[in-house]
């Protein structure tokens, strides 16, 4: 099989500049000679127009070509390679035809469900998602009874071709999603035992979000005079996504998430922190608050991970607190806001975020809290990403108070205006007069027990730089690199630099304890005015001392 020529990134560059061409009409997917059977299910779920990594794929891999794709979450990466793959498949051969490999157990899950929705009317077409977690028997026994598509992660999938329960040998495609994310995780050793295992004729389609070099030396031992296409962040459709930053000091981003979340009021919302520690902390935390909140990260068995994600696609669960790993796998429509408690230390991670909400023509929202000088980040992203985060100032109490009452009473007037409330009247005007107090007093303690208290004060944490001149003061002095303020100057906390408190520091020289030059304590002592030499070494000016 001819392999490409070694890549480096400048020249993958120049391919993907000729690639990367923008159509003025988004193509339909009825103009692509997709299957009539396959464009039936597809019009059913609802799409009609293919997305920019759709319509520039697509076409390429129903030739029977290779691509390399980048692309970010949430642009139609799936039905990319989904489509082509399914629509090669030979119903009558019960074997292996398509692997997909993916990083997540929840990712193959997701991949595969939306693999049988496209091929839900092509008829005898099998597909089985495997991943570690699950009883490998039970896995062995769905693949003796044929299947055609396998969407797995790569190393339950290497599992099986060492047992000799996968077979190769019809494979006619392999797809790698989410090619940068499965080589953090160190698949890499696992991915290349399994591409070398395929049949020496097969097309191969790596999807990423990133190209680093590890997946260019991939591309170049495995693929075919692979296409580069690529959809760039800035091609990325944010503008339904209210992006905003909150200035926030650490001890208190818990008390300015519980703000936003009861300002804002999202009926379901993800929330992203950079731990697996600080995802349980948080849910904690939240629960403890009374929210209905719940963590996900990849220390949780298989059976937590999917009891956690059916309460919240099941709308039991509205707060869901996952790290950037863990939320591979989360493809939940109706995500109204995403909270980022930590800022990503990856810029790629912040487009991943926000990308869960927003989806299919709907708003949404991405708050970012943000201490110190993170705010240096921010600016990263926004220069990165090509968007504008705005800078937003915390609710107040008084807010929190505004919004609650608002919504009790947008509650009350709908039950009033739908239900006969006679029987209630009558119980409450009885009660009025047997204990003696108002209907106002009644209603006044009602809303007190549904608003809760007045939520605590947060301090406004001030800009970064403004906070570093305070601190440092406006008489600040600079002596031998280090800041010297009037107070300092005044209590006699120069001689650090010279006189009583540099003999202290030759002392310890003496002893071996601190060693150096005496251009290290200061040249000038203020006791005596005496000048300390600068550039001799510890020991020679000791001996002088002598």
């Amino acid at each position: 099989m001819k392999k490409n020529e070694e890549m480096d990134g400048n020249n993958v560059e120049e391919m993907w500049e000729e690639k990367n061409v923008v159509l003025k009409e988004a193509l339909k997917f009825s103009e692509s000679g997709i299957h009539p059977d396959i464009l039936r299910a597809v019009h059913e779920m609802g799409f009609e127009n293919m997305t920019p990594i759709q319509e520039q794929s697509i076409p390429v891999l129903l030739e029977g070509k290779d691509i390399i794709g980048q692309a970010q979450t949430g642009t139609g990466k799936t039905a990319a390679f989904a489509i082509p793959m399914i629509q090669s498949i030979d119903p009558a051969i019960r074997k292996p035809q398509g692997i997909i490999l993916c990083p997540t157990r929840e990712l193959a899950m997701q991949a595969a469900e939306e693999i049988r929705r496209l091929s839900k009317y092509m008829h005898g077409i099998k597909v089985l998602p495997i991943y570690g977690g699950q009883d490998i028997g039970r896995q062995i026994r769905a693949l003796s009874q044929g299947v055609q598509i396998i969407v797995g992660t790569p190393g339950r999938v290497m599992d099986h071709l060492r047992r000799h329960t996968i077979k190769t040998a019809q494979v006619k495609m392999i797809v790698l999603d989410e090619a940068d994310e499965m080589l953090d995780m160190g698949f890499r050793e696992d991915i290349e035992t399994v591409l070398a295992d395929m049949p020496a004729e097969h097309q191969m389609a790596l999807f990423s979000a990133t190209m680093p070099q590890e997946i260019l030396d991939i591309a170049g031992a495995y693929q075919n005079s692979a296409v580069y296409i690529r959809v760039t962040p800035k091609e990325l459709t944010v503008s339904a996504i209210k992006q905003a930053y909150y200035r926030v000091a650490k001890k208190d981003k818990v008390k300015a998430l519980c703000r936003l979340l009861d300002y804002y009021q999202p009926a379901r919302s993800l929330i992203f922190c950079n731990t697996k520690r600080m995802v349980d902390e948080i849910a904690g935390q939240l629960k403890d608050k009374g929210y209905e909140a719940e963590g996900l990260h990849g220390d949780l068995s298989q059976n937590q991970r999917d009891t956690v994600m059916n309460l919240f696609r099941g709308g039991r669960c509205a707060v869901l607190i996952a790290t950037d790993v863990a939320a591979r796998g989360i493809d939940v429509s109706g995500v109204d806001a995403v909270f980022n408690y930590d800022v990503p230390e990856d810029i790629e991670y912040y487009v991943h975020r926000i990308g869960r909400t927003g989806r299919a023509g709907r708003k949404g929202r991405s708050f970012t809290l943000i201490s110190g000088r993170e705010i240096f980040k921010i600016r990263s992203i926004e220069k990165v990403c090509h968007t504008t985060i705005r800078e937003r100032k915390m609710p107040t109490p008084e807010d929190i108070m505004r919004v609650k009452s608002e919504k009790l009473f947008t509650n009350a007037m709908e039950v009033m205006d739908s239900r006969d409330l006679s029987e209630e009247k009558a119980s409450i005007e009885k009660a009025a007069e047997e204990k003696g107090f108002t209907v106002l007093d009644l209603a006044a303690a009602f809303m007190q027990m549904n608003m809760g208290e007045i939520p605590e004060e947060i301090e406004e944490e001030k800009p970064y730089p403004e906070r570093r001149r305070k601190e440092a003061g406006p008489e600040r002095r600079r002596r031998d690199g280090r800041d010297l303020g009037r107070r300092d100057i005044e209590k006699g906390r120069g001689e650090r630099f010279g006189g009583r408190r540099e003999e202290r520091y030759l002392e310890r020289g003496r002893s071996g304890k601190r060693q150096g030059k005496a251009s290290d304590y200061g040249k000038k002592s203020r006791q005596g005015g005496k000048r300390i030499l600068e550039d001799k070494p510890l020991g020679r000016l000791l001996s002088k001392r002598k």
